[in-house]
């Protein structure tokens, strides 16, 4: 079953799909080299070099966010049973891997309150400071007026979503769905 973005196990979905296809697309690519040479026809070699050179493209497209993400895997199984009683105060995204211009941020969970935003980023060496500001920009220049505090301590973030009340209807003004949107269009 296919895990969409901001789901448990997206992270680790996403490596078996993209790992496939972009063996399958290798495969082809080998196939129409290796048939190259089975043939006598001249235009037929050129028409296999061209289909292999156009089959180079999306194959590399599909290997390029996986190599980037390859060292990322979901957390734990109770990682998430401990996130998930904190579904009924704020929206929870997992498994997403932020991207902007100068940063790749890795985050287990993010939790979308209309108070802000509170991601569990697990980047080891992350200029936290300047990668909030980076993230922070990138929502102002959305017209997104929520701000994104970073936490890199597990105790830190899960005392943070502690401290969350939970939200009444008229308290969300379409804000948090935003939000969530945003952060799920800027994740690899």
């Amino acid at each position: 079953m296919k895990k969409k973005k901001g789901e448990y196990g997206y992270r680790d979905s996403m490596r078996r799909t993209r790992l496939l296809v972009t063996a399958v697309l290798a495969a082809g690519v080998l196939a129409q080299l290796l048939a190259r040479f089975f043939t006598d026809s001249q235009a037929a070699r050129n028409i296999l070099t061209v289909m292999a050179i156009l089959t180079v493209l999306p194959t590399a497209n599909m290997a390029s966010p996986l190599l980037a993400s390859w060292r990322y895997r979901t957390p734990p199984e109770n990682f998430y049973q401990k996130a998930k009683p904190y579904e009924a105060s704020c929206r929870i995204l997992y498994d997403l891997i932020v991207t902007t211009k100068e940063y790749v941020m890795p985050m287990d969970a993010i939790a979308v309150h209309p108070q802000g935003i509170y991601a569990f980023c697990t980047a080891a060496r992350l200029d936290m400071a300047k990668a909030e500001k980076s993230l922070n920009a990138l929502l102002a220049s959305n017209r997104l007026e929520l701000k994104v505090k970073l936490i890199c301590e597990e105790k830190s973030f899960w005392r943070r979503l502690e401290s969350l009340k939970p939200v009444d209807g008229a308290g969300d003004d379409g804000r948090v769905e935003y939000a969530v949107s945003l952060l799920k269009s800027f994740s690899m």
